[in-house]
C-alpha cells in the first residue's frame, strides 16, 4: 500500500511539474530575472513554522509577502531554491492545502501552516508547542537544546537522531498534554531528514553544521558560507531513505 501511495504521489507530481514547466516556458518563469538575495521579512509579511519554507520566501523563491502561495509556486520555488523534486515537495504541499484560509483550495498563506496537527506538530526542533501560545516564531531557547548536540563541523545521522529524540523528551516533560500522532511523528522525522538531505552528502547525512544553524537561526540559505544548490534532484525516495535512517538510528539508540 505504501508503495502504491508513493507511485500515486510521484505520478501527480509529474503532472504538476509538467504544468509548472509549461507556465515557465510561456514567460514570467525566468528565475535568473528574479532577485534571490536574502531579505528578512517585514512586519506585514507572513511566515510559517518551517525554517526551510521561510528561507525560500526570504530569498524570493516563494512570494516574499508569504501570501496566496499556490501548489505550483511551492513546487517551482523548492526546485529552484534547493532542487527539491516535485514529489518530495508534494509530501508537504498537499498537507499545506488542508490548512488554507485563502478561500481557494489550491493556495495557502505561509502562516496557515501554523494550524496545529496538520504539518505543524509538538516537539518542533525550533518552535514551542501550541500549548504555550506561539507555535510559529523561532524560539532560541528551544533550538539551543537541539544545537547543543552539534559539536562537530558536520551533523551525522546518528547525531541528528539523538538531537531529535532528546528534543521530544524535553518537550514531553515540559508539556504533559503533548500530542504526537502518527502524522506528527512522521513530520518530525521529515523535519530532521530535510536538513540532512539538503545540506548533507546525498542520503548519508553529514550536513554542514554552520549551514544548518544559518537555516534555523536566520532562515536564509547559506550561500555566503559556500552552499550551492544540489546538482542532483532531491527526490521523495531520497528524503524517505534519510528518514528511515534517522528512525533506525533513533531505535538503535533507545
Amino acid at each position: 500500500m505504501a508503495s502504491l501511495g508513493l507511485q500515486a504521489l510521484t505520478c501527480v507530481s509529474t503532472v504538476i511539474s509538467g504544468v509548472v514547466d509549461v507556465i515557465s516556458s510561456l514567460g514570467g518563469g525566468n528565475s535568473d530575472a528574479v532577485d534571490h538575495s536574502f531579505q528578512p521579512p517585514t512586519a506585514t509579511d507572513r511566515r510559517s513554522p518551517c525554517p526551510m519554507v521561510n528561507a525560500l520566501a526570504n530569498h524570493g523563491y516563494l512570494p516574499r509577502d508569504g501570501k496566496d502561495v499556490s501548489l505550483a509556486t511551492l513546487i517551482k520555488g523548492a526546485k529552484e531554491g534547493v532542487n527539491l523534486a516535485p514529489d518530495a515537495t508534494l509530501l508537504v504541499g498537499l498537507k499545506a492545502l488542508q490548512t488554507s484560509s485563502t478561500g481557494h483550495w489550491l493556495s495557502f498563506h505561509l502562516d496557515d501552516l501554523s494550524k496545529h496537527g496538520i504539518i505543524e506538530h509538538d516537539g518542533s526542533l525550533s518552535r514551542k508547542d501550541t500549548r504555550f501560545g506561539d507555535n510559529h516564531t523561532f524560539a532560541p531557547e528551544v533550538w539551543a537544546t537541539v544545537a547543543s548536540h552539534f559539536k562537530q563541523d558536520k551533523i551525522s545521522i546518528e547525531t541528528a537522531a539523538l538531537a531529535r529524540k532528546n528534543r521530544l523528551a524535553d518537550a514531553a516533560k515540559a508539556n504533559p498534554e503533548i500530542e504526537l500522532t502518527p502524522d506528527a511523528i512522521r513530520f518530525s522525522f521529515i523535519e530532521t531528514s530535510l536538513y540532512l538531505y539538503v545540506f548533507g552528502e546525498n542520503t548519508d547525512g553529514n550536513a554542514r553544521t554552520d549551514w544548518v544553524r544559518t537555516l534555523f537561526e536566520q532562515e536564509r540559505l547559506p550561500y555566503d558560507q559556500g552552499f550551492k544548490r544540489s546538482d542532483k534532484l532531491l527526490t521523495i525516495s531520497g528524503l524517505l531513505e534519510v528518514s528511515s535512517k534517522v528512525r533506525a538510528a533513533t531505535d538503535e539508540g533507545a
